[in-house]
């Protein structure tokens, strides 16, 4: 794809959005939740895990565990069953512990509303951090940036980056703020959905012709059955 000048790069991001957006109206965060406690919990435990294990785990979890205290004061190794069933889980139980702790001697055992109080949480870093801040309290600082999000700005050739960090910088610089969490949604959504990692449905996909990524994913297509037919 010829290098894009900023005015172009700019259209084609606002043809995105609006593609993502007519093709995921209803997009939201798929980790079951009634509050942002709830939301906080889950996203510690979606680490390296897909979201519908932890759903399972959580349904009976949030059942137990209600409030901060819940977490702070219950016996690791008791927590850390109640979670097993999640890669990581000792680690991820003993992060969820130590941030109902805090929670508790902290804020009055509720969640924090700021970055910079969040991501000084156990086992909270500024991916669940946005998480939290923009779905359990509709407040957008920054872009969530997961595999999807990652591997799909990529993709359609909105940044070079693959450092989550970096990506992120990149995207707010490109994306309103008005549409960062939603735009997460409709990225992931869209990576679950039509752009798979590995055989992506270009032929079908509603952002193919704005995808910079298509052609490259065709040819490699193409060349597979090309070895496949020697």
């Amino acid at each position: 794809m010829p290098r894009e000048t900023n005015a172009a790069k700019a259209d084609r991001v606002g043809r995105i959005l609006a593609g993502l957006r007519q093709a995921y109206p209803n997009a939201y965060c798929e980790l079951n939740h009634a509050n942002p406690l709830e939301l906080l919990v889950a996203t510690i435990l979606s680490a390296q895990c897909t979201d519908k294990q932890v759903n399972i785990v959580t349904a009976d979890l949030f059942k137990k565990y209600r409030i901060a205290s819940d977490y702070a004061e219950a016996p690791l190794a008791e927590l850390e069953q109640d979670v097993r069933r999640i890669g990581l889980y000792r680690n991820k139980a003993k992060n969820i512990q130590a941030t109902g702790r805090k929670l508790v001697e902290r804020h009055g055992g509720e969640v924090p509303r700021t970055m910079e109080e969040l991501i000084q949480l156990d086992g909270v870093g500024r991916k669940t951090a946005n998480v939290v801040l923009g779905n359990a309290f509709g407040i957008n600082v920054g872009v969530v940036v997961d595999t999807h999000v990652g591997r799909l700005s990529n993709r359609l050739g909105l940044t070079k980056e693959t450092d989550p960090v970096k990506v992120e910088k990149a995207l707010i610089q490109l994306v309103p703020q008005a549409d960062w969490t939603q735009f997460s949604h409709w990225l992931i959504w869209h990576g679950r959905r039509r752009c798979a990692a590995r055989n992506p449905d270009c032929a079908a996909c509603e952002l193919a012709e704005l995808c910079p990524g298509k052609e490259t994913d065709s040819s490699a297509k193409k060349a597979k059955r090309r070895q496949v037919g020697r």
